[in-house]
């Protein structure tokens, strides 16, 4: 009875390992980095290069990485060291890649600047007391068609 008890509690231990493994184990997949990573030979994101033999090779190489549970920061570090950093589909975050983020933002808020200006000389432009002119009233020609109209619609 003693060694029955000692035998699945060791089968159990063996059985929970993986799922340990596994808890432990950063996830992450192809598909995860292949969004964020191009293949430099074709020029654009390594999810949308097929054919080319260096896309096959990155994603061999992604593939291995995730396997051996690495994190997807790890799997892109991987990639540049491998590759070059041209596997990176976004820009780096100083020097003159530094624009690609700080240029969209100053745009905006040159955009922001620039209506709030325009909207400020349109209300100084009219008096806030002064009333919109009365129209002219419609001539008996233009009065009478109005009158047929508004009857034949049943207004």
């Amino acid at each position: 009875m003693k060694r029955l008890l000692v035998l699945l509690l060791a089968c159990a231990a063996l059985l929970a390992l993986p799922g340990a493994a596994i808890a432990r184990c950063p996830k992450t997949s192809l598909a995860e980095v292949e969004a964020e990573v191009m293949c430099p030979q074709c020029g654009i994101p390594l999810e949308l290069a097929t054919e080319a033999p260096q896309a096959q090779a990155e994603r061999r190489f992604i593939q291995e990485q995730v396997e051996a549970c690495r994190s997807k920061e790890e799997i892109i570090d991987a990639l540049v060291a491998e590759f070059g950093p041209a596997v990176l589909a976004l820009p780096g975050e100083e020097g003159v890649n530094l624009a690609v983020y700080v240029v969209p933002v100053l745009a905006v808020l040159l955009g922001a600047a620039a209506i709030t200006v325009a909207v400020r000389r349109w209300r100084r432009a009219r008096p806030a007391g002064v009333a919109a002119a009365e129209p002219e009233p419609l001539s008996r020609e233009d009065a009478e068609r109005l009158e047929a109209d508004m009857r034949k619609h049943g207004i």
